[in-house]
């Protein structure tokens, strides 16, 4: 059911924030090198489809004493509580993912677990789903269900204005590609702010969108999302607070 999909799915569509770039009309064709910042982000959470819930999310980037990066998402609300966190190496302007950790659980849902463990020095990924144990072999460039989003987020920083990631996730990978699409001024929390809109590609005869704008003028950070089910109901992702930097 639509409420069901929605909770389950805002960690995995909250897309990074910390986007520093050219506008669309000025994007190169050449990466540029990143840096990382460490980030603390709030998001105002609510779907309507007959009825309206509102959540919080919040999500923080932050560096460990040994080099490596600490990614995490935290969702409250009435009905689900999410935990999400990454661990992983910022190399060469790629995200290197080391751990995965994923867990769901609600009142009204069935609790949800995942983990992905990454070995690079053997080309070995392992895991499990809900239970169900795998082990495959490691692509090269290879994401997990979190890592991929902060990479689409440098991508972007970088000038790149089409993005295709291999993911894992479930115990199997996914292709996941995006694209900006347009500029556009949207309104939040009372101020009009120039964005760059991108968007989820899908299948030509998809009719789930998953829309992101993200804030040249506020360090490109994504400061809305929307996604909308093939029934029509929405789901939307606001930003309510941003600290960045040290």
């Amino acid at each position: 059911m639509p409420l069901k999909f929605s909770l389950t799915a805002l960690p995995a569509l909250l897309t990074g924030a910390l986007l520093l770039g050219a506008s669309l009309a000025h994007a190169s064709d050449e990466q540029e090198d990143v840096t990382l910042q460490p980030m603390k982000l709030s998001y105002n959470a609510s779907l309507d489809k007959g009825i309206s819930l509102n959540g919080d999310a919040r999500r923080i980037l932050e560096q460990r004493d040994d080099g490596t990066w600490h990614f995490r998402t935290d969702v409250d609300s009435f009905v689900a509580d999410i935990d999400e966190s990454l661990i992983f190496r910022w190399e060469d302007n790629q995200v290197v993912p080391l751990r995965y950790r994923y867990k769901l659980s609600g009142l009204f849902i069935r609790d949800r677990e995942e983990a992905i463990d990454f070995d690079w020095e053997n080309n070995v990924v392992s895991g499990h789903h809900e239970g169900d144990k795998f082990s495959m072999k490691l692509e090269k460039g290879a994401m997990d269900p979190m890592g991929y989003q902060l990479q689409l987020s440098q991508d972007i920083k970088a000038g790149k204005r089409e993005m295709e990631y291999r993911v894992i996730d479930k115990g199997d990978y996914d292709t996941d590609k995006f694209a900006v699409v347009d500029e556009e001024t949207v309104r939040i929390n009372g101020d009009d702010i120039r964005t760059l809109k991108a968007e989820k590609v899908r299948d030509s005869d998809s009719k789930r969108e998953s829309l992101m704008w993200f804030a040249p003028e506020r360090d490109y950070l994504l400061i809305r999302f929307l996604q909308v089910e093939p029934d029509g109901s929405e789901y939307e992702l606001t930003i309510s607070d941003a600290r960045v930097g040290h």
